[in-house]
Formats: structure tokens, sequence, C-alpha cells
């Protein structure tokens, strides 16, 4: 990999359910593999009700049972400079991903797209809102995020390489 960190921003709407469950999750991942060093990540949401907030405690305990940690992560709100830090801005369903396309500014040359882009082997396209839903529901958004978590990092290492 290259002397600069690749850095990954995954959004939500509140910032407590799917992108901190998406942050914990490849956050892992990446330690996991020794590449905590090289690969930075972050999570946020379009909007502002949690800023501050830890993880919903639903998806706190979906994650806690497979081996997840979230209880480090806060909310906090998508701001126009984070387009120049990261390399990649991975929405979780399309509302996310058009309100993000609203404010990405010309210059923006890194990856914007739906984080279920890179999961292998699934029907959906976005990952769903669990909150009003019941506790499955963050099963359901761990198993695609595990999915897509391995699909960025095969995608990541890969266009380091090919650098």
């Amino acid at each position: 990999m290259s002397n600069q960190p690749v850095r990954v921003l995954f959004v939500c709407l509140g910032n407590i359910c799917r992108s901190p469950t998406a942050h914990g999750v490849f956050e892992q991942m990446v330690r996991e593999r020794g590449l905590h060093e090289r690969i930075e990540i972050d999570s946020c949401g379009t909007g502002d009700w949690h800023i501050g907030h830890p993880a919903d405690r639903r998806a706190a305990a979906a994650a806690a049972r497979r081996g997840y940690d979230l209880s480090h992560l806060r909310a906090r709100q998508v701001i126009p400079a984070d387009f120049d830090a990261f390399d990649y801005v991975l929405a979780m369903d399309a509302q996310n991903l058009a309100d993000l396309e609203a404010m990405r500014p010309a210059h923006f040359d890194g990856v914007l797209s739906l984080f279920l882009d890179f999961a292998q082997q699934v029907a959906e396209r976005e990952v769903p809102d669990p909150y009003y839903g019941g506790e499955d529901g963050f099963d359901h958004v761990l198993d695609l995020v595990e999915n897509a978590s391995a699909g960025l990092l095969r995608e990541i290492l890969g266009a380091d390489t090919a650098r």
C-alpha cells in the first residue's frame, strides 16, 4: 500500500445504527489484518438529531454478539470538508447518497457510492434502516455490512496495488 492512508467514511441518516455498525465491522476487519495504520475509518449521518450520542443500544448489542465493539463511537453530522478528507464516502441508502451528491464538491475525485456496491451476491442495493423494526433487522444489517466490508477491503487492497 502507498504511504498515504486510505480514508473511508460510512454515512447513514442519524449515525446511530447502520453507519456505526459498518464503522465497527470494517474497523475490526482492518485491525485483524494489521492494516489499521493504513486505512482510517469514520462514520457520520446526514441528519443532526443524534450528534454526540452513542450507537443505538440494539445496534451495539447485535454487534457485540458478533464480537464487534461500537462503544467508542459517537454520532456526528457529515460536513462539506469530509469530501476533502475521505477517499471513499459510502452511503447506506439511496436517499443518503442523493443528499451526499447534492453537497459533493466538483473537485472530489474519490468514490461516492452505495456501500452495498461492494457486496457480493446480495439482491439488495441499500442497507435497510433497522431503527423502527425488530431485533432481527439489526442482524440483517450486520450480514450485509460484513459482506460489503469484505468486498470494500478487497477493492481497497486491489486499487492500492494497481497504483
